[in-house]
């Protein structure tokens, strides 16, 4: 299983999702594993009121790079907001505009890494997961590309890009970390660490799906 991701182009990799309307995602029992006691209870998603939660879409992008398939991340630029400077996936709010989810994804992360996707459905969808301080009900989507982009991030809201490979996800173990914020000194959290960048909250848990699902396959 190991050899065979390490090596992995993208026909490798769009055909692992190939039959895949069987697979039980894990969904909360393994976010549980990222989540502190006291946040326990937003993990069923059920609990969350649909008039009052707002939705947003990020995309798990996927691409070939140095014949081996990596995802985009990015780090937040500085802002007044709760998820400033934080290591996340493209994506966003949903606007007016956008007619679902899959859309709202696909429009943030041309947005943000500046790049045209050419896919016009999602690989896969993982399980959505809720964000109690920015009250997001976050849904994520697989997709790829053959080739590898041409990004052109928006330095406004992209502080810096970075290319996680898919063998690095395969070797993410949960952490304990602390997070060095100014607003909230010496916090710890429950993530994983690449490149010195710190990967908590909703952004790991959806990894950690990912992962999940990528081995599975193998």
């Amino acid at each position: 299983m190991t050899n065979f991701i390490f090596n992995m182009d993208y026909h490798k990799f769009s055909n692992c999702f190939s039959n895949l309307k069987d697979l039980k995602l894990p969904g909360k029992s393994l976010f549980a594993q990222l989540s502190s006691k006291h946040k326990t209870k937003y993990l069923d998603n059920n609990l969350v009121s649909i008039d009052n939660v707002r939705k947003a879409g990020v995309m798990l992008f996927c691409y070939p790079k140095n014949n081996n398939m990596h995802l985009s991340l990015i780090k937040r630029s500085k802002y007044n907001g709760v998820h400033s400077g934080q290591i996340c996936l493209p994506g966003g709010k949903q606007e007016k505009e956008d007619i679902s989810i899959w859309n709202t994804a696909r429009r943030e992360c041309k947005e943000e890494l500046g790049i045209f996707l050419t896919q016009n459905k999602p690989l896969f969808t993982l399980t959505p997961t809720y964000i109690p301080p920015s009250n997001f009900l976050v849904s994520p989507f697989v997709t790829y590309e053959k080739r590898y982009p041409s990004f052109n991030p928006n330095k406004r809201e992209v502080a810096m890009h970075i290319e996680l490979p898919l063998k690095e996800l395969m070797h993410f173990r949960i952490k304990e970390l602390v997070l060095n914020k100014t607003s909230n000194p010496n916090k710890k959290v429950l993530g994983f660490i690449f490149d010195n960048h710190i990967i908590w909250g909703a952004t790991a848990k959806i990894l950690l799906e990912f992962k999940f699902l990528l081995e599975s396959r193998f």
